[in-house]
This record gives C-alpha cells, structure tokens and sequence, in this order.
C-alpha cells in the first residue's frame, strides 16, 4: 500500500502540523488520542512525523544563522492553517543555505571530548559535555564518550542513562548499546541497556531513530522512529512501541530521584534490579520467581523491598555469611 499524490501531500500538512504542536508543549490527551489515531492509519505518516519533528529541531538552530547571514529572509506572517507549507518553504531555503551555513556554524564548534564515565555501587551521577549535553548516569554504568566535528558519539556497555541533549544538526548525537543504538540531533530521552539482548528507550520530547541490534531469535530489524511520550522495548525475540501516559514516563524515570515503581514486575526481575544497584548477590528460587510485584520504593531501601516482598508475598528472606540473599517459598504451617 502506498500513499497517492494528493493523500501523501494531506499527510505533509498533518505531519508538519502535529511536529508543530509538539515543539510547544505536551499534548493533552485529547490531542494525545488524536495523534496515536493518525498515526496508526498508515506505516508512513510515523516516519513523516519523525522527519518533520527533526527538521522543526534543526530549522531553530540554523534559522538565526541563516537570517544573519543574510541567506534567507523571514517570511511573512503565516497563517496557522497554512504551517506545513511554511515548514516545507523553510526546507527550501536551509537546502539552498547549506553551504554558507557550514562556513558560519564550524567556527562555533566545541572542541573535541572523549571521556569514559562509569558510576559504582548505589551511585548516581550527573555530568554536562563539553557540547553542553546534559547526562545523568544510573549506578553501575559505563559509558565512553566521543564528540567531534561531525558526530557525537556514546558507547554504553551497560547501565542506564538521560540525556537532555543540546541541539547541533550538523553534528548528530548517537548512543550505541550491544542491544541497538539510539539517535538523535537534540532532544531529551533514557536509555537503559543491561544485556546485550534487552534495550529499552523512553522519550520525553524530541524524537529519535532506534536501530536495535539481531540476536539469534531476533533478525535485525528495521529502524523505528519515536517521539515524545513513546517507548522502545527490544526483547531478544521481540521489538515493541507503545505511547505512555505521563505518570508512565514518571515511573520509568524515577530512578533519577533514587527510586523503582513495578507494575506487575515477575519478583526474580525486581530481585535483579536491586541486585545490580547494590552489587549483592540475590536469588529467588524457581517456583517464586514469577510472583508478581508492584508498588514504588527506595532503591538505596534494600531492606525495605525485602521487608515488603515478606510482608505481602508467600515468600521468606534469608541472608549468609558472605552477605549472599536467598528468597525461597514460605514454607507452610
């Protein structure tokens, strides 16, 4: 299937349209409705919104440039209804610029950065790069930074992070995992990748192109493209996208604020989630392991959780000497 001429030149305007509104603010789940509806009534209209999301991100960096340099003029008032044909006179006139805009721009780049970052145990890190993004690193991630004059490259080997990128469309921003690579020009977003089979992205605004990596029960997939309020998820067999409300983006980040929320999280998952955080050795025994566990709670709170699985669960938790955790059934009375 495929669109016509006079349908693909509609979904332009309604592509062009919807970036618009999500450059000023979130939308409101009406609009959110709306969105999600249009989006499923064709394969293209996803990949249109993610372009036109994109060249809204580049069209306001370059455009001051652009005007000072005296390459294009700024147009006359437009009305609202007549915006995807403003977006795409711009496109026209950035095409026609771009030379002159290399000359302009390259003399403002920052200088080179490679740095490797890790963060231990229980440990939480925020950090700016010299390109002025903004990174927040989970405990027990490592993460290799490399920017230079015509990309912006992150290796993640493990762990979580947020970045709140800074928007430079000449030079693109990409994160690489074992389980895919994310990437962008300037938006804000959290990678978290702690296999080389599992990789979950969530968006807060902007958009991004996600090519998850193959496994051996998964081919490798074709890119997908997210915007704001979207998340990623590849499983090893797997690839799956679904639009979050806002109390969902919430939970997903809160471990920027030190904490976890399950939502019916199997227990042997939210066992390894804080395991990993506090680098201790916790188990569950097979025939609890998919027990179902919800609620939020304090990820540096280790006791706390187990205290809480005891409480509520048929489960009963015991520690040795080397500082190991064991979760076993209950045992009956």
């Amino acid at each position: 299937m495929s669109l016509s001429h006079s349908t693909n030149r509609n979904a332009d305007d309604q592509a062009a349209r919807w970036a618009a509104k999500l450059d000023g603010g979130p939308l409101s789940a009406t609009e959110r409705n709306e969105l999600d509806a249009w989006l499923a009534q064709h394969p293209d209209h996803r990949i249109l919104l993610s372009e036109y999301c994109q060249f809204s991100t580049d069209l306001e960096a370059q455009l001051p440039l652009l005007v000072a340099s005296g390459q294009v003029a700024m147009p006359e008032t437009v009305h609202p209804r007549r915006i995807g044909r403003r977006v795409l006179w711009f496109a026209g006139a950035l095409t026609a610029a771009a030379a002159a805009l290399t000359v302009v721009v390259w003399s403002g780049r920052p200088a080179v950065q490679t740095d490797a970052i890790a963060t231990s145990f229980a440990e939480r890190k925020t950090l700016r790069l010299a390109d002025g993004t903004a990174v927040e690193v989970n405990a027990r991630t490592s993460l290799l930074v490399n920017l230079d004059r015509t990309e912006r490259r992150v290796r993640m080997a493990d762990g979580q992070a947020f970045f709140t990128v800074a928007k430079d469309p000449s030079r693109p921003f990409i994160v690489e995992t074992p389980a895919g690579s994310v990437r962008v020009t300037g938006t804000v977003f959290d990678v978290h990748a702690e296999n080389e089979a599992e990789l979950e992205v969530t968006i807060v605004e902007g958009s991004v192109q996600v090519r998850p990596s193959s496994s051996n029960a998964r081919p490798t997939p074709a890119p997908v493209s997210l915007i704001g309020g979207q998340q990623l998820i590849a499983a090893p067999d797997s690839v799956s996208c679904r639009s979050l409300a806002a109390s969902e983006i919430e939970d997903a980040l809160a471990w920027r604020h030190g904490e976890i929320v399950f939502t019916g999280a199997t227990l042997d998952r939210a066992l390894a989630r804080f395991s990993r955080f506090h680098g201790r050795n916790i188990s569950a025994a097979p025939e609890i392991a998919s027990l179902r566990v919800g609620g939020r709670f304090r990820l540096a709170d280790l006791d706390g959780f187990l205290n809480a699985i005891e409480a509520f669960l048929p489960v009963q938790v015991s520690r040795d000497s080397s500082g190991a955790i064991a979760v076993r059934s209950r045992p009956s009375r």
